[in-house]
């Protein structure tokens, strides 16, 4: 797939837009209810937008400790507000339901997004106990349902996790992009909020022949030196208010951002 057609731009910054935990997840407030789930996920849409952003992806970040497969309400939960403020999203979009591979594609074609994020390969021993994925159902999932127009962002160095594959990254990438059908190859730090290195990136970006994206770490003091290794960039703690993942979006950082990016393109 040509991710051209869906960003109509280079060096693509994607911003995140984090759910506060959803119902069933253990830091999940009652007494808040949807509405205030849905007022926190527009506050950041807006504020995203305002600030210049190039697109914006949908993730229940907050709906710690994880899990390897998505419970229904969360899914129902993120599909509802994702539907109340459709008509406000102005940008490209993607989904990330935790670490779900077929409910990001699931919501992905119920709501008109163009692209998910997840970990669709290897074996890992991660925070979330023995993580295995299984490509070839996934995809055979997402020809089922007709969401062939669904860019997917494959995340090859998953955060929380040890990857059970100890060939070097760039030989993980190269494979990959051959055999999985990769639309989008993103390279991560090992957790959230936390850069890879300009090596690994100049690495990757030589051997796999896709488009690459940094998918954590990167913040307005770092930008100008990952950015121009990489096609894009998935950005959430850094446009966060004080940098903190859990805080609302800072509509200033974002402009911010969005200037030093402009400079590269």
């Amino acid at each position: 797939m040509d991710i051209n057609k869906i960003f109509k731009k280079d060096k693509v910054v994607i911003g995140m837009v984090h759910f506060p935990p959803l119902p069933g997840s253990p830091l999940y407030e009652d007494e808040s209810g949807i509405k205030s789930i849905v007022e926190r996920v527009r506050n950041d849409l807006v504020n995203l937008q305002d600030g210049g952003i190039d697109a914006v992806m949908f993730c229940n970040e907050n709906d710690r400790p994880y899990r390897l497969h998505a419970d229904y309400a969360t899914v129902a939960t993120m599909g509802r507000v994702i539907g109340e403020i459709i008509e406000e999203i102005k940008v490209p979009f993607g989904i990330d339901v935790l670490w779900d591979p077929a409910a990001s594609i699931a919501l992905a074609k119920a709501t008109g997004a163009k692209f998910i994020r997840e970990v669709l390969t290897g074996t890992y021993i991660s925070d979330m106990g023995l993580w295995n994925t299984n490509i070839g159902d996934i995809y055979r999932y997402k020809k089922l349902l007709d969401a062939n127009e669904v860019a997917v962002f494959f995340n090859i160095s998953a955060e929380f996790a040890y990857n059970l594959d100890r060939r070097p990254i760039e030989e993980i990438a190269k494979s990959v992009a051959f055999s999985s059908l990769a639309d989008v190859i993103l390279v991560s730090g090992p957790m959230t909020g936390v850069p890879p290195t300009a090596e690994m990136l100049k690495k990757v970006r030589e051997n796999a022949k896709v488009p690459i994206f940094i998918n954590t770490g990167v913040n307005v003091n770092n930008v100008h030196e990952l950015l121009q290794f990489a096609d894009g960039v998935i950005v959430g703690t850094g446009l966060k208010k004080d940098g903190i993942t859990w805080n609302p979006v800072d509509k200033e950082r974002v402009k911010n951002f969005m200037k030093k990016v402009e400079n590269l393109r």
